[in-house]
């Protein structure tokens, strides 16, 4: 359905398409979606999120359309691949810095056309108990642009209680089967996507910009 339908649509009309998708997946799936903060209005912007599970792709597409910079394994994913790749996301080989460097200019080519682009700095899933060390690599996109950065916390919680639920995690040896299987099976999730304040580099390097930022993820996805 997608890719018959998107080479008809303008630019928005598929970022909508994008979001409403990824808002009737998160219905199916059980998923409740709570906003905290600002999304961005429009772009150029780049925003930074801590990274959990490959759940994370569905609510940031639900919260605000994005362009993110994925591992190239997304791609083969059942239905978060093909929304992936329809909302233009760039795939990155982690194992290589040459394509490392290739999606860095990439990046900031889609920044300089205004759009919204969005990393997990950590370059893996975590339990999402404590935050990952955030590379600085993909950073640069913004210091080269000169464009802003906003940082996004990211949280699962169980609805009722309130408390932090392990269920979609994708970490280890997991499977992506059994992830999505203890996400449907768990009682109801409330995924928490918080946004801070935009920030620009202000004379900062890209390594020291990145512990900041990471410092601003940490306190979203606590707070």
């Amino acid at each position: 359905m997608v890719i018959a339908r998107f080479p008809r649509m303008t630019q928005g009309q598929r970022d909508a398409q994008v979001q409403a998708w990824a808002l009737r997946m998160l219905t199916v799936l059980g998923v409740r979606l709570e906003l905290r903060g600002r999304p961005p209005v429009h772009g150029p912007v780049l925003l930074v999120a801590n990274h959990i599970s490959w759940l994370d792709i569905l609510v940031m597409h639900a919260a605000r359309h994005c362009r993110f910079v994925s591992k190239a394994d997304v791609r083969g994913w059942p239905l978060i691949g093909t929304l992936a790749s329809a909302a233009g996301t760039l795939y990155i080989e982690r194992q290589s810095r040459r394509d490392a460097m290739r999606v860095v200019h990439q990046m900031a080519e889609s920044l300089r056309q205004g759009d919204v682009v969005a990393v997990f700095p950590e370059g893996t899933t975590s339990e999402g108990l404590a935050l990952l060390p955030f590379h600085a690599n993909l950073i640069q996109a913004a210091i080269s642009t000169d464009g802003p950065v906003q940082p996004v916390g990211l949280s699962f919680l169980d609805t009722r209680t309130r408390a932090a639920t392990l269920a979609p995690c994708y970490v280890g040896d997991d499977s992506l089967a059994a992830s999505i299987w203890r996400t449907l099976s768990a009682p109801s999730i409330t995924a928490v996507v918080h946004y801070g304040e935009a920030q620009m580099a202000q004379g900062r390097d890209r390594r020291t910009w990145a512990r900041d930022l990471r410092s601003a993820v940490d306190a979203l996805r606590s707070g």
